[in-house]
């Protein structure tokens, strides 16, 4: 089982392991993330203790929006329960039956451009406890739902580590509304064999330039080399992820180019001109503030250190 471990340096320059606990109350958890949810999970914090009516019966403990546009619900335990999971897909379904208010939801705190932008097709759960038993940790690769099961243990000097132990990329739905229809593409989510979403498998057919393919090929090799790494087929870009998204991909088939977003701080590095571009302050699709414009094995040579610098802060 993934255990999170932290280390600091004492007088004498030796490691010494900080022992990580749990909270006391789960509410303190709770405040604690919606307070940092977009740092922490990629997740615009939308309301607390959102009641879900009189059939589900429930209130979900956190409703927001995440970095992809997609509807996220995040329930916390303080400590290890096995429930947490058939609640999680008890409140996805109320989320499937409540739409129209979700949206209006998100109208009055995000403002109605990222309402009507919402992507309903694939809604994200994040299940926050300091434990998960094995069954759950099985159970969620059964389910078509997007589930992340995440570990938290908080440690002295006011440190909070989450851990992301377990994550499905779910299985995109047909939406039935004509706004989230046009122009939708028709996406379904695979994996390889040892359970990693591969881009190639959640790509459809044609989605990907064929002046592109061999360099994107390369590119999704070098991407999912850090581990566990989630791809996702969104509506415009591609996304890898672990809690958030670390780098998006968008073809440019008219200038043979893919461009990349990654989550580095264009601060640290050094830009050049054709290659690396600021993009704060600059709207765009996908996420991260580091542009790097691939159209060469060169290109994607060079872009290396960047895609290890933004994997490794991740």
């Amino acid at each position: 089982m993934s255990e999170l471990k932290l280390f600091r340096l004492d007088a004498d320059g030796r490691d010494v392991e900080l022992r990580g606990s749990t909270m006391a109350l789960e509410v303190k958890l709770q405040r604690r993330i919606e307070a940092g949810m977009e740092a922490m999970l990629g997740i615009r914090f939308l309301a607390s203790e959102y009641p879900t009516g009189p059939w589900h019966r429930g209130r979900i403990d956190s409703l927001g929006l995440d970095e992809n546009g997609t509807p996220a619900l995040i329930e916390y335990k303080k400590g290890a329960d096995s429930g947490v999971l058939s609640q999680a897909v008890s409140y996805l379904s109320w989320l499937d039956s409540a739409r129209h208010e979700f949206e209006a939801l998100v109208k009055e705190k995000l403002g109605s451009e990222v309402a009507e932008s919402i992507d309903w097709r694939n809604p994200r759960m994040v299940c926050i406890a300091a434990g998960f038993s094995h069954h759950d940790r099985v159970a969620v690769h059964r389910l078509r739902e997007q589930i992340d099961l995440v570990r938290y243990r908080v440690f002295e000097g006011g440190l909070l580590g989450l851990l992301l132990i377990e994550s499905t990329s779910g299985s995109t739905r047909p939406i039935s509304d004509r706004r989230q229809s046009r122009g939708r593409e028709a996406t379904a989510g695979a994996a390889s064999k040892d359970g990693k979403a591969s881009a190639q498998a959640t790509t459809t057919a044609g989605a990907i330039p064929g002046c592109l393919q061999d360099l994107y090929a390369e590119l999704d090799e070098a991407l999912t080399a850090w581990g566990e790494v989630e791809v996702a087929q969104l509506r415009h870009y591609i996304a890898y992820r672990r809690l958030v998204n670390v780098a998006s991909v968008i073809f440019r088939p008219k200038h043979a180019a893919i461009l990349v977003y990654l989550k580095v701080d264009p601060d640290a590095v050094k830009l050049e001109e054709g290659f690396s571009r600021d993009m704060r302050g600059i709207g765009h699709l996908g996420t991260g503030d580091l542009e790097v414009r691939i159209a060469s094995a060169a290109d994607l040579e060079k872009a290396g250190p960047l895609i290890r610098r933004a994997f490794e802060a991740a």
